[in-house]
């Protein structure tokens, strides 16, 4: 309801922010969750809101949903905002659980107890909260996190922001590389060595992990995996669960 998309590889239609989508039933169950990619909504399926759809529901909002006491607006409003400080919470979570990390575990710490404060805010605290100004507030901490975690990796490639759309990185051995922001679109990844690899934020489209080694990768999220492709040998992080499309 709350977000838009457009018609294309993700979507087999157009629908913009604040509509229904014309597949949403009554009881606000999905009329065709079982079938989403043969039915062209791929990107329903790679959606993650790392819970911020519950906790502006049933958290913010007390319970009430977007059809009732004309809180739709404020609600859409507020959901945003909450997807990328519980996003920032993921991320923090991870690097808290990284036995290298403990140096830095104080301010990791701090930060997290913040963001979590941040969100138990009032819809209208939300709705104009400097969502930028909080995620560049945690960005050296995760940096440091990540050069802790990977420090232990010799010849470590430095590929943040990198062009790699379509590249041909078969077997290629990336331990320890940072990957954070690169552009992995269509990218032949099968067999590939990602252990300690750092992909925040990496757009992982397309990408073929078959065979790929991501135990031990660095800020992945359910988002990057499901928008990739995978088979029974690639070998995901331990947190999280091999997408139901892999075969």
């Amino acid at each position: 309801m709350a977000l838009p998309f457009a018609a294309s590889a993700d979507f087999a239609v157009d629908k913009a922010a604040g509509e229904p989508c014309g597949n949403l039933l009554e009881d606000f169950r999905c009329g065709i969750h079982a079938d989403l990619r043969g039915r062209g909504f791929t990107g329903c399926t790679v959606f993650d809101c790392f819970g911020a759809g519950q906790k502006v529901s049933q958290g913010t909002f007390g319970g009430r949903d977007w059809r009732t006491g004309g809180v739709a607006a404020a609600m859409f409003a507020v959901f945003p905002v909450m997807r990328q400080l519980h996003e920032v919470l993921w991320y923090l979570d991870e690097a808290l659980a990284l036995e290298e990390a403990r140096p830095i575990r104080g301010g990791l710490r701090r930060a997290r107890e913040e963001i979590g404060r941040l969100t138990e805010g009032g819809a209208e605290e939300l709705a104009v909260l400097d969502v930028a100004k909080v995620r560049e507030g945690v960005r050296g901490l995760l940096t440091e996190a990540s050069e802790l975690a990977r420090a232990g990796v010799p010849r470590r490639k430095d590929r943040r922001g990198a062009d790699l759309m379509g590249a041909a990185l078969a077997k290629a051995d990336l331990r320890g590389a940072s990957l954070r922001g690169a552009y992995l679109i269509g990218a032949d990844l099968r067999g590939a060595d990602l252990r300690r690899a750092d992909l925040l934020g990496a757009d992982l489209r397309g990408a073929d992990l078959r065979g790929a080694d991501l135990r031990e990768s660095l800020f992945v999220t359910r988002s990057q995996l499901g928008a990739a492709r995978g088979d029974a040998a690639t070998r995901p992080p331990a947190a999280l669960e091999r997408p139901p499309h892999w075969s």
